[in-house]
């Protein structure tokens, strides 16, 4: 029996979309894939999401990387990115529906130290049971260390969590340690459907 549902935060709570920065700070396309390609795919985003890094810090590794002249701009998305993390459409219906319920509610995401910054402003830390957020433990998704972390943080079953992310390769490694799961798409009504309400 499904008794507590673990959330991915990014593009399940909030929609995660780095193109919101880079179309508001650079104005050329192929400035805009400089950027993109190696700040929000480049080895300092996982270094901050392990937090080894803070976000005005990844710029120090990355502007090595990109040419003098989009430095101001890199500046600006490294440290304002988190205006594209706005809510995804029917996530507070979906919370609030499954809180009615009694179900327990669980944060696990893989996030920088600004998520306590952007995500109070979606919800209140304490409507949720608990929060597990990659940069306080040093451990991202999809190493099954995090799940475990979770569960024994939280004195929580395996068997009794439902665990949403919008990454198959999460939801994949959730199952590992006994997480039962389903890969996020937009859809809550799915999601009802799969947890048997």
């Amino acid at each position: 029996m499904i008794k507590n549902i673990i959330f991915d935060m990014g593009n399940v709570l909030l929609s995660y979309n780095p193109d919101v920065c880079l179309q508001c700070f650079v104005e050329k396309e192929a400035d805009r894939e400089i950027i993109k390609r190696e700040l929000f795919k480049g080895p300092e985003w996982v270094e901050g999401d392990l937090g080894l890094l803070t976000d005005a810090e990844r710029f120090d590794g990355v502007s090595k990387r990109v040419p003098e002249r989009l430095h101001k701009a890199l500046m600006r998305c490294a440290l304002e990115w988190t205006m594209c993390m706005k809510e995804v459409p029917g996530a507070r219906d979906f919370l609030s529906y499954v809180k009615e319920r009694g179900y327990k509610l669980f944060v696990l995401s893989n996030a920088s130290s600004s998520f306590y910054d952007y995500f109070p402003g979606f919800m209140p830390l304490d409507y949720f049971d608990g929060i597990v957020v990659s940069c306080d433990i040093h451990i991202v998704k999809p190493d099954i260390r995090i799940y475990r972390h979770l569960l024994e943080t939280y004195d929580l079953k395996a068997e009794e969590c439902f665990f949403m992310d919008d990454l198959p390769q999460n939801v994949e490694a959730a199952k590992k340690v006994g997480i039962n799961g389903a890969v996020f798409r937009g859809n809550f009504e799915e999601m009802r459907e799969l947890v048997c309400f």
